[in-house]
């Protein structure tokens, strides 16, 4: 379970992503097209193509 807290940023990608790539291609995505780093505790929201699958990217801090 994600806890959010109002200080954390929540990043969703308007592109559908290419979920064959993984956990390190998606962190790939983060870096390259929208410019920000995984690690950072943003929570990043992807789907697949079809829309009818998502994935979310965080990386906790604690």
């Amino acid at each position: 379970m994600i806890q959010l807290t109002r200080h954390m940023r929540i990043l969703v990608a308007i592109e559908p992503a290419d979920f064959r790539k993984g956990i390190d291609g998606l962190a790939a995505v983060c870096r390259s097209h929208l410019s920000e780093d995984p690690f950072t505790g943003t929570v990043f929201v992807f789907r697949n193509r079809r829309a009818t699958a998502i994935k979310i990217l965080v990386y906790d801090l604690c």
